[in-house]
């Protein structure tokens, strides 16, 4: 492995140089002034699969294309096969007011590469493609095949990934899939993530008169669409944090006394999380921690609201319409499609008569769990340990990642979630960054991988 390790390190300026490149591409698929870009940045990632040794295709999708590249397969053997996937697309910048540097314009300070789509995904997909490029381009034989699958829908859902898998079932058939989206508590403690939270969205929007009113002369009189949706979503949750939802918690499993001391090997501080965060006090579910609260309890968040006049200065009226964006993000047990269907029946239950309710289902992805125990997760957690010489830790990760279970049922394997994001890196977040030491531990960890992920196909 040393000329492998060697070139690593040699070219690391290089790919730092190369990943500033990807991430110049405002790729935000949720917004459809930028697919132009998203085209581009996908043919873009082709052609540097082939500059370093793969073959590389661009398929098209009823959304936004799949970046298919793979590794030269070995005549006349057959040899373990692993599926690598990640995205290109990334969430919108959104307020560009609070970017310290332009989102689209990767900014190196120290070890830190600031942008939009640095650590999520563009970083984390782009270290296992040096970790092949090292193979490659020093002669030194793959133990197996690989595939790469990088999509450019997954902030919105990944809605044409599972029909691209089911078409491409027999060439994408594997032993398992490799994934880098999920993250480690810092570089001293890399972990694999065994656990990802499930999610189900809904936009709720309460109409009430046929235009805004003026409050003065009609105030009092109907009921403020506004007015009625706060009371509609402040009736989701208790005093205690617990959603009240009918039916919500149906499926929850208790954490195993296991997953109760792994989840005590993770480094925290609350005082230095609150701070992270920047709020006053830490609140959530009553009787779990905050690790807990955040990996392994589901949750109903509001993600927007928008009502009435948002201009400067006031205008006084009652406004026609209100509407809210929600998401919920669940466990293991839980159903997505069941927990939308309790939500909607809930939110009809409660609102009044007055107005008109409206509730919108969006996307979803179900929870997923693997066993830590098995051969594939020892051989990840053995690439980790040697590539950043800290023994590592199992975790649950909040997050969602709706085509793991997608890679499951139609192509019948596990996952092995092996994160590159540092809590601070602010996924989603302005000043989104990508930590430069993870991201040269993370090509490393992923050149170890394939021997003894090969290794572990043959126990």
């Amino acid at each position: 492995m040393q000329p492998i390790l060697d070139y690593l390190a040699a070219n690391e300026p290089r790919f730092v140089s190369e990943l500033c490149d990807y991430v110049r591409f405002p790729s935000v698929s949720a917004q459809s002034n930028h697919s132009g870009d998203v085209r581009a940045c996908a043919e873009w990632l082709a052609s540097h699969c082939t500059s370093i040794g793969l073959t590389a295709e661009v398929h098209k999708t009823p959304g936004n294309p799949v970046v298919v590249a793979r590794t030269a397969r070995a005549r006349g053997k057959r040899r373990p096969h692993f599926l690598v996937y990640g995205h290109y697309d990334v969430q919108p910048p959104e307020p560009l007011e609070l970017w310290k540097t332009p989102p689209f314009e990767p900014t190196v300070v120290g070890r830190k590469l600031f942008g939009r789509g640095a650590s999520d995904n563009k970083g984390q997909n782009l270290a296992h493609l040096k970790a092949v490029e090292s193979y490659l381009k020093t002669g030194t034989e793959l133990p197996c095949d690989l595939t790469f699958v990088i999509e450019g829908e997954e902030e919105v859902g990944s809605k044409s990934l599972a029909g691209f898998l089911k078409a491409n079932r027999r060439t994408l058939a594997c032993d398992a899939v490799v994934i880098s989206d999920t993250g480690i508590p810092s570089l001293k403690h890399p972990a694999l993530t065994y656990g990802l939270r499930g999610i189900a969205a809904l936009e709720v929007r309460v109409d009430g008169p046929s235009r805004d009113l003026h409050s003065g002369i009609y105030g009092g009189s109907l009921d403020n669409p506004a007015w009625v949706l706060c009371q509609l979503l402040g009736g989701l949750r208790d005093a205690r944090g617990r959603v009240t939802i009918p039916g919500f918690y149906q499926g929850v499993e208790p954490l195993s006394r296991f997953e109760r001391r792994q989840l005590a090997r993770l480094p925290f501080s609350e005082v230095a999380y609150r701070k992270f965060l920047g709020v006053p006090k830490l609140s959530g579910e009553s009787g779990f921690t905050p690790i807990e609260q955040r990996s392994a309890r589901p949750t109903l968040e509001i993600n927007g609201l928008t009502s009435g006049y948002q201009g400067q200065g006031s205008k006084t009226i009652v406004p026609a319409w209100a509407s809210a964006k929600i998401t919920m993000r669940l466990v293991p047990g839980q159903l997505p499609q069941k927990v939308l269907q309790y939500a909607v029946a809930h939110l009809k239950k409660l609102c009044p008569p007055t107005v008109r309710l409206t509730v919108e289902r969006g996307h979803c992805g179900d929870p997923y769990l693997v066993s830590p125990s098995s051969e594939m997760a020892q051989a990840g957690l053995r690439a980790l340990q040697a590539a950043f010489q800290r023994p590592p830790l199992l975790m649950r990760e909040g997050g969602s990642i709706p085509i793991v279970n997608d890679f499951k049922r139609i192509l019948g394997v596990d996952t092995l979630l092996l994160g590159l994001a540092l809590p601070d890196d602010n996924l989603h977040s302005p000043n989104e960054k990508f930590d430069l030491d993870s991201f040269a531990l993370g090509s490393r960890m992923s050149a170890l991988l394939w021997p003894e992920l090969t290794a572990a196909v043959g126990k």
